[in-house]
C-alpha cells in the first residue's frame, strides 16, 4: 500500500481521542515510519561523555540504520552510516572505543575517522582504470547537533533546527541536564534488551501515561511497604515509602509537537519510593543550588515521565535515559543509559546507577511490569478482529490549557492523554506530509483547535 492510499485521519482521530490499533503492527506503515519519521526527525545518538577524545566512537542506530558517532580531531562530532560502500558490510563492530580508522572485515576497505575512504587493498591491480576514492567515503549523517551534552542526528536537511524541533520539551529536559554547572555524564555502560512490542507503546507510555503506575506497579509499591498513613516509614536517608501520587499536592502533563512529559508538584526534594536513599539525600543536599539555577518547580520535580518524539525517553530522579530502537513493527530494542550530574560524588553516581538498574534495568522490578504489558498487547494484535478496533485515547479531552505560572506549553492534569493524542497526531502528519512546512502547519492548527475547546 502506498502513502497516497492511506487515510491517516482515519487512523488517528486525535480531536475525538481514537486511534486505530492497526498502526502498531502494519508492515506498510512501519516502512513509512523508517522513511518519514526516523528519516526526518532528530534522534538521540550519544552523550558527549561517551566520546570525549579525538578518535573516540560510539555505535548506535537511527531507526534500523547502524550509525557510528565519532569525535573528530578538531573536537567536532560527526556521524556516519556504518556501511562499507563496497558490499554493505559494517566497518565498526565494537560498541565503543578509540581508533584511527574503520576497516571493513570483508575486503579490507579502510576509512578515516572523518569518513573518507583512505585505503583499498590491491587497488592498482583490482581497479586498473582507477577508483574515485574521494566519492566513496562513508555516508555522513546530514545534520548533527548537541544540546547540553546530548548529541542528536537528522538525515533531513529541511527539518527544523534541533532546538526549534524540541520546543518546550527542552524546558522539561533541562530538569535533568542542567541541574548543576558541570552538566551530566553517562555512568557505566548501556543496558540493551529486546521487547516483542511496537516501538510506539513504550514511547507513548513515557510521554503520557502516569495512569498505569497505580495498577501495573501496585505489587512493587506493596513490596516496598507503601501504604496510606505510613509516610513515616523510612527506606533510607530519611526517604519515605509512600508513592508520590499520594503525597503530591498537584500534577500536570505536558504534550506538544509529539513530545510529552508528566510530573507531580512535590513539597520536598525527594525523588520517590523507587530510588536509593543516598540519591534521595543527594537531592536534598543540592536543592538550594538547583533551585537557584532552574527554579522551585524543576528543583522539586524528581518524579516524572518524559519522551522527546519519537524515541528518546527519560525519568527524573531515577537517572534513566533510554532509546527505543525499532526492530520491525512487532519488536523494539531498548537501550538504557544511567545519566547523572557530573558534579556528584562517586558514591552518589554509584547510587544513581544502582537505583536505575534496580527499578528500570532489564530485570528491574518496574521494567518487568511495563514489558509484560506491552508484549501482551502485541500478542492480542495478532488477531484480525483486534487490529480493527479503534482504541480510546480521550482521557482529559477538552481540559487542555496554557498555564500562567511560567510552566510552558499545552498542559493538562497528569492523568490524561493529551501527550498521547499529540504524539499520534504528529506521527500521522509526518507520514502524510511531504514537507516539514506542512507538518508544522498541521501541528499549529491542531493545537490551536485543542486550546479553543471552550
Amino acid at each position: 500500500m502506498s502513502q497516497k492510499e492511506i487515510d491517516f485521519d482515519a487512523l488517528v482521530d486525535a480531536r475525538n481521542g481514537r486511534v486505530a490499533s492497526s498502526i502498531y503492527s502494519d508492515p506498510d506503515l512501519y516502512e513509512l515510519e523508517l522513511e518519514r519519521i526516523f528519516g526526518r526527525c532528530w534522534l538521540f545518538l550519544a552523550h558527549v561523555s561517551q566520546i570525549p577524545k579525538a578518535g573516540d566512537y560510539f555505535n548506535t542506530y537511527m531507526g534500523e540504520d547502524p550509525i557510528i558517532v565519532v569525535r573528530q580531531k578538531d573536537g567536532s562530532v560527526k556521524a556516519f552510516l556504518n556501511q562499507c560502500r563496497h558490499r554493505s558490510m559494517r566497518v565498526s563492530y565494537a560498541d565503543c572505543g578509540n581508533t584511527r580508522s574503520f576497516t571493513c572485515p570483508y575486503h579490507g576497505w579502510s576509512y578515516g575517522t572523518d569518513g573518507a575512504l583512505v585505503d583499498v587493498p590491491l587497488e592498482q591491480r583490482a581497479y586498473p582504470h582507477g577508483l574515485c576514492k574521494e566519492k566513496l567515503g562513508l555516508q555522513e549523517v546530514t545534520r548533527v547537533a548537541e544540546y547540553k551534552g546530548l548529541i542528536f542526528g537528522n538525515w533531513d536537511a529541511s527539518a527544523p533546527d534541533l532546538e526549534a524541533y524540541m520546543g518546550d520539551i527542552a524546558w522539561y529536559l533541562d530538569g535533568v541536564l542542567d541541574r548543576r554547572p558541570g552538566g551530566t555524564e553517562i555512568i557505566g555502560g548501556v543496558h540493551k534488551w529486546v521487547i516483542d512490542c511496537n516501538w510506539k507503546f513504550p514511547a507513548e507510555q513515557f510521554a503520557s501515561d502516569q495512569y498505569h503506575a497505580l495498577y501495573s506497579h501496585a505489587s512493587a509499591v506493596q513490596v516496598l511497604g507503601a501504604k496510606a498513613g505510613e509516610d513515616d516509614k523510612a527506606l533510607g536517608a530519611g526517604q519515605t515509602a509512600r508513592p508520590v501520587w499520594e503525597t503530591a499536592k498537584d500534577a500536570l502533563q505536558y504534550g506538544q509537537a509529539g513530545h510529552g512529559s508528566g510530573f507531580f508538584f512535590t513539597e520536598n526534594p525527594d525523588a520517590n519510593v523507587w530510588v536509593d536513599g543516598v540519591v534521595s539525600q543527594y537531592f536534598r543536599d543540592t536543592y538550594s543550588e538547583v533551585e537557584a539555577r532552574l527554579g522551585k518547580v524543576r528543583a522539586l520535580r524528581l518524579a516524572g515521565h518524559n519522551n522527546m518524539f519519537p524515541t528518546m525517553s527519560w525519568l527524573n530522579g531515577t537517572a534513566t535515559l533510554r532509546v527505543w530502537h525499532p526492530r520491525g513493527p512487532n519488536q523494539v530494542e531498548v537501550w538504557a543509559f544511567c545519566i547523572a550530574d557530573k558534579d556528584a560524588s562517586d558514591e552518589v553516581k554509584q547510587a544513581f546507577e544502582r537505583s536505575a538498574t534496580r527499578a528500570f534495568g532489564p530485570a528491574g522490578f518496574l521494567e518487568q511490569d511495563d514489558s509484560e504489558n506491552w508484549v501482551e498487547i502485541q500478542k492480542v494484535l495478532r488477531g484480525k478482529r483486534a487490529r480493527q478496533t479503534k482504541l480510546v485515547v480521550e482521557m482529559g479531552l477538552g481540559n487542555e490549557k496554557v498555564r500562567e505560572d511560567g510552566i510552558p506549553g499545552m498542559t493538562n492534569y497528569i492523568f490524561s492523554e493529551t501527550a498521547a493524542r499529540g504524539m499520534y497526531r504528529r506521527w500521522a502528519d509526518l507520514l502524510a506530509c511531504d514537507s516539514w512546512d506542512e507538518v508544522l502547519e498541521r501541528t499549529r492548527a491542531y493545537e490551536q483547535e485543542v486550546l479553543e475547546h471552550d
